[in-house]
């Protein structure tokens, strides 16, 4: 794993299984079993392909590989990659969902509190590959 620098990122390893609360300031990966919450305030939040998360979820980005059953809170992007299985009400400022991703529960893009930036620009919504709903409406 990378140093204490930039661009390190902290990991739960697929043989690890946490029950309870998960707090932190530094992006992480989770490929175990996590039940309980997940908070990462300012940071991103990766579920691996072999994880199963049964937690509710917030952090800035969040991108699901794998399994999770529960609710999701972004204050930016949420990726569900092929492959990803996600139970649970989704707000984020930005959504993508590639294919073969299997999603049910409730999505509210929620509208960046800054006018004019790009999240609002029904134009900007098309600069990703994949399906990408922006908070355009």
């Amino acid at each position: 794993m990378a140093g204490a620098g930039e661009g390190a990122v902290a990991a739960i390893g697929k043989s690890v299984q946490i029950r309870g609360e998960v707090k932190g300031n530094e992006d992480l990966l989770v490929d175990g079993v996590v039940e309980g919450t997940i908070t990462l305030s300012d940071s991103r939040l990766t579920i691996g392909a072999n994880a199963r998360v049964q937690a509710n979820v917030s952090a800035r980005d969040v991108v699901v590989n794998g399994t999770l059953d529960g609710n999701i809170h972004a204050t930016g992007r949420v990726e569900l990659r092929a492959g990803s299985r996600v139970t649970g009400d989704l707000q984020a400022q930005r959504l993508s969902i590639e294919e073969n991703a299997i999603y049910r529960g409730k999505v509210d893009l929620i509208q960046s509190g800054t006018p004019g930036e790009r999240a609002a620009d029904p134009a900007a919504a098309g600069d990703k590959p994949g399906a990408l709903f922006g908070a355009s409406n």
